[in-house]
């Protein structure tokens, strides 16, 4: 990540802290993070996970697309990229995303927040995709839509996959 991607991830990290009440300790323990690594993260420096960036998301109840827009590179690690196609301001909240995954890649995504949904639309090769006890393959044009709020996969075989990302928070959960 770019440091002025890193820089508007740090001030949106700490508004949301503040706002919320919650102490640097409190915030790192709730999303399984050490308080210095969040330190770090809001002063705009480290090389946050998307992993990492979804825990804190989840802990400060608020869409994962609230921590990263503005930023317009793509997040990525591990043969995946991430990036905030449009985030909605209408409730229910709903973001959309941009995401390719590298060819042999299994991405075990973390819990969304209590009743998020999640759509994919797969643009571009083939993927094995949904929650981790009922997945399904698609192919390019075929869109699946599944429960976010518990454990998901995506995993791709031997071509690059590309797709479109919609989640739409549960009305209470977003801000």
């Amino acid at each position: 990540m770019d440091r002025l991607s890193l820089g508007t991830l740090g001030q949106h990290l700490q508004r949301l802290r503040q706002e919320q009440g919650l102490s640097l300790s409190q915030l790192a323990a709730a999303a399984g993070i050490a308080k210095s690594n969040l330190s770090r993260l809001e002063q705009g420096n480290g090389n946050p996970t998307l992993d990492t960036i979804w825990r804190l998301a989840v802990q400060l109840n608020v869409p994962f697309g609230t921590l990263v827009a503005p930023i317009a590179v793509p997040l990525g690690e591990d043969g995946v990229q991430v990036r905030l196609i449009d985030q909605g301001k209408d409730r229910p909240q709903v973001d959309v995303y941009w995401m390719r995954c590298a060819p042999h890649t299994s991405r075990h995504a973390e819990a969304h927040t209590p009743g998020a949904q999640e759509t994919l639309t797969l643009i571009s090769g083939t993927l094995e995709a949904g929650s981790e006890d009922a997945t399904r393959v698609l192919r390019a044009g075929d869109t699946l839509a599944f429960a976010a709020d518990r454990p998901h996969l995506y995993r791709t075989h031997e071509d690059w996959a590309t797709l479109l990302v919609t989640i739409v928070y549960a009305e209470g959960d977003a801000p």
